[in-house]
């Protein structure tokens, strides 16, 4: 990183509370820290059920890995800055590492859930060529082009940012080391890195969710020439689980990043939607409405 910089550690403020309910706050977000590791770690071991070999469970392994290290990177550092006062200290690389590695497993995981619209697409509109067109390469490729793809979106964000000079104030108004909050702290003019940063995170999340709602077009047509009602149904079903864990996931992020304009306090309480809600309930969604995977689940206990 660039010389000028003179800071060497920032402080994160943490969420917007009083000060009496740390105590509470502490509690719950570690109860919920500690139930998405537990659930995500049951997922990943039903999907590794033989049983369930097939396109969509290879990229659904992916998810819980993600939303495990996901929820580490953001939520301990949110544990740590209930229980100080005066916020969370993190060393400048420590930032710095934090960032890449949040917007990776974040880039990483809206690539993952392009992916896996594409493969439900293929599985209901083409199901006798599918076993062909969904190869076991052609997922390996696929998966692997989602963690490359993310680890490129995220140093194309983490570079520029942290070129820029940070010469002080090192509060940090968010429990993470984010884009917006860390450009605020820059002492030089970050208009150029703000407006990189900008049509990135734009570019990804408007193509990706353009490409789901295209994929969903095309399987909504496919679905409704299905003549029976339960061959619907189960078409129907194969869907529903992904695009409850994708709107959970888009929603809160296009509010927070495609909007115009920046509201502290808010941005915070709505990125604990995607950093920490979403990473719990996709084992609970998943579990729930597959009946594939409650199978598996309920011969993992037997």
């Amino acid at each position: 990183m660039t010389n000028a910089s003179l800071v060497m550690t920032f402080v994160l403020s943490g969420l917007p509370h009083p000060p009496e309910l740390d105590t509470v706050l502490f509690g719950i977000f570690l109860v919920i820290y500690v139930l998405t590791v537990v659930g995500n770690l049951i997922m990943l071991v039903i999907i590794s059920n033989p049983h369930l070999h097939t396109p969509m469970y290879y990229f659904l392994s992916n998810l819980p890995f993600i939303d495990m290290w996901y929820s580490t990177v953001t939520m301990l550092k949110m544990l740590m800055t209930l229980v100080s006062p005066e916020g969370s200290p993190i060393s400048f690389s420590s930032c710095v590492a934090q960032f890449y590695s949040f917007d990776f497993l974040g880039s990483t995981e809206c690539f993952l859930y392009t992916v896996m619209s594409y493969d439900h697409f293929l599985a209901i509109s083409y199901p006798l060529r599918y076993a062909s067109m969904m190869s076991g390469r052609t997922c390996a490729i696929m998966a692997t082009t989602t963690w490359l793809s993310g680890s490129l979106h995220s140093a194309a964000q983490t570079t520029p940012t942290f070129h820029l000079p940070f010469c002080g104030p090192n509060q940090i108004q968010h429990y993470i080391c984010d884009a917006p909050s860390i450009l605020k702290l820059a002492c030089a003019d970050t208009s150029t890195v703000e407006m990189v940063i900008f049509v990135n995170i734009r570019l990804v999340a408007l193509g990706c969710f353009l490409l789901i709602v295209l994929s969903y077009v095309s399987i909504v047509r496919s679905i409704l020439k299905i003549r029976t009602s339960a061959g619907r149904g189960r078409a129907f079903q194969t869907c529903a689980s992904h695009c409850i864990v994708v709107l959970c996931f888009f929603v809160p992020y296009a509010f927070i990043y495609l909007r115009p304009g920046s509201k502290e306090a808010m941005d915070r309480v709505v990125t604990v939607f995607y950093t920490v809600l979403t990473p719990l309930l996709n084992p609970v969604v998943y579990t729930l409405r597959n009946k594939e995977v409650k199978k598996a689940l309920l011969k993992l206990k037997k």
